[in-house]
């Protein structure tokens, strides 16, 4: 796997309509160019000419609607999808949030049971339509069980929709917008669509934000909008099971857009450092400066591996493989985290460079640290990260190996998603990613997961640092890196990453778990036998000299690679 370059875009699709699409993006944006996209972006220009090109090519219509709904041949299909985020964030994360906003606003629509807004939504995408997903609210954030979006009989049959959402993206134009509530006065759960157009939708305001300046972030509220059967999608369990399943797939999203942002970051501050001559040496031959680089890279192609391995165990999820359900908070959580770290690295590099208004840079340095948090925070991925852990060491199951899922399919059981009972899946043996590898560092990182399972085995946390959150939360990271180093070893044997490079990664990865083990002796109260095998967990990556710079040379190579039109 390697690092996304436009201007030399290739990269498997199953049918040349994918590539088509894709191909026609990236021409959009560069054609737009650099200097016109940091134009807009500092004056907040509406993006009304992204919106334009995605209406003429009906992109958003190809990609994101199911096989059975759509009448262009379009399908909804996660690698591709994985892969449009990539692209999309690459030129910035206002163009990605217009996207990932509409995969959330037609998730409740895809999984519902309204037929009649079905076929109308494939209508609206085909016209160019987006989506909004009305769910959070300004008092509550996405506290669901806290709602006070009402649906109140109006004693003729129908409703009346009272109350307001907050922080809704595309909530100024879309086609529809699906709407979280409660039904009076059962308090049942309810999701239902309404439009923007209608009379008593209010589109309140734009919510400002540092980054994403273009897109309009709003506060609409409800003011007796009439509501009828024919604009519910959901009741009850199915309603608040499309809420959560809906995350599952549109906050999955974020992973790839942290891993095109910092992508161009990469670009863009190897290219300045390989340019310039300092106390005359090239900034590029400082080893500091080399390590940073190395460092950056390694992390780059790790997250990628993880990122898009995931998207393949989603496709290929059942009622009987829900693996899924760990893999993907996981891109959620570390995958953004990731790319934010690359972008602060590559920053201590190009330093006041990045702040210089002209560059992709300070875009990035803005919009990359929102990806961890557009969830609500990193804590939320975690504590459903750690439901898993138990069966992930102790339960192990055997399952057919899950190949690369590129191949053109609909990934329709996502909208079917079975749900709840989280402690009833299984996984095969975590052991089996390691098999066959002779890295000293993949196999030193072994050490440590060993260290981990022990620790679970002869001194598992007490019943007090149990109910201490931040205490399992802290404990969540070593166990997140785990599964995060499975993933990255599956994929690089799919892609036959480099192993100069895998050795690379693993080194950091060491250095996480050290420190995410030390962090556990210094801020917590252990037991004498915790403390003694959080320890041992600390270890020093093997240092290869000669690898790294195999490594480095790998890195230099994209010098001058990639430059942005201007």
């Amino acid at each position: 796997m390697e690092l996304f370059n436009p201007q030399k875009y290739k990269r498997f699709h199953a049918d040349p309509k994918s590539e088509e699409l894709a191909l026609k993006t990236i021409a959009f944006f560069e054609t737009k160019g650099l200097k016109k996209i940091k134009e807009d972006d500092q004056a907040a220009v509406w993006y009304e000419d992204f919106l334009e090109f995605i209406e003429k090519e009906q992109i958003f219509a190809h990609f994101l609607t199911p096989a059975s709904y759509s009448k262009l041949g379009g399908r909804w299909d996660m690698y591709r999808i994985s892969e449009f985020n990539e692209i999309l964030a690459f030129y910035g994360l206002c163009y990605w949030y217009a996207w990932q906003v509409t995969i959330l606003g037609l998730g409740p629509i895809w999984m519902g049971e309204n037929e009649e807004v079905k076929q109308k939504t494939a209508r609206l995408l085909e016209e160019g339509g987006v989506f909004a997903f009305g769910l959070s609210e300004q008092t509550h954030g996405a506290d669901l069980y806290s709602s006070e979006m009402k649906l109140v009989p109006d004693g003729k049959g129908t409703y009346l929709a009272k109350g307001s959402k907050y922080y809704i993206g595309n909530g100024n134009c879309a086609g529809l917008v699906s709407t979280f509530g409660k039904l009076e006065p059962t308090g049942d759960y309810v999701f239902f669509v309404v439009d923007p157009k209608h009379d008593c939708y209010e589109c309140v305001k734009k919510i400002a934000t540092s980054g994403v300046r273009q897109a309009y972030v709003a506060e609409y509220r409800l003011d007796d909008y009439p509501i009828t059967e024919k604009d519910i999608l959901s009741l009850g369990e199915l309603a608040w099971n499309s809420s959560l399943n809906t995350i599952n797939i549109g906050k999955f999203e974020l992973g790839c857009a942290s891993v095109g942002i910092a992508t161009h970051c990469f670009y863009e501050a190897l290219n300045h450092a390989a340019g310039r001559n300092l106390y005359g040496r090239w900034v590029t031959d400082f080893p500091h400066v080399k390590k940073l680089f190395c460092e950056s890279y390694a992390r780059l192609i790790a997250a990628k591996l993880v990122a898009f391995r995931a998207a393949d165990y989603m496709r290929a999820a059942s009622d009987d493989d829900r693996r899924y359900l760990l893999f993907n908070p996981v891109v959620k959580m570390k995958v953004t985290g990731q790319g934010e770290r690359v972008v602060h690295l590559l920053h201590e590099i190009i330093a006041a460079k990045g702040y210089e208004q002209d560059t992709y840079f300070e875009m990035a340095l803005r919009d990359v640290g929102m990806l961890p948090k557009l969830e609500g925070t990193e804590h939320v991925n975690m504590a459903l990260i750690i439901k898993f852990v138990k069966n992930y060491f102790f339960a192990p199951l055997s399952y057919p190996a899950v190949p690369q899922m590129k191949e053109a399919g609909d990934d329709e059981y996502l909208f079917r998603q079975k749900t709840g009972k989280l402690a009833t899946v299984s996984f095969p043996d975590y052991a089996i990613a390691y098999e066959g590898l002779t890295g000293p560092n993949v196999l030193l990182f072994f050490e440590q997961v060993k260290l981990f399972r022990e620790l679970l085995v002869a001194a598992p946390p007490t019943v007090e640092q149990a109910k201490n959150i931040d205490y399992m939360l802290g404990a969540g990271e070593l166990f997140t890196l785990v599964v995060y180093a499975q993933l990255i070893l599956e994929n690089a044997r799919i892609y036959n990453t480099d192993s100069d490079v895998i050795e690379q990664v693993f080194s950091f990865l060491i250095k996480d778990y050290s420190r995410f083990a030390l962090q556990m002796i210094l801020s917590y109260e252990n037991s004498p036998e915790q403390e003694k095998t959080f320890n041992r967990m600390i270890k020093k990556p093997v240092n290869d000299i000669e690898g790294f710079e195999r490594v480095w040379e790998r890195v230099y190579a994209h010098r001058d690679q990639y430059i942005m039109n201007m």
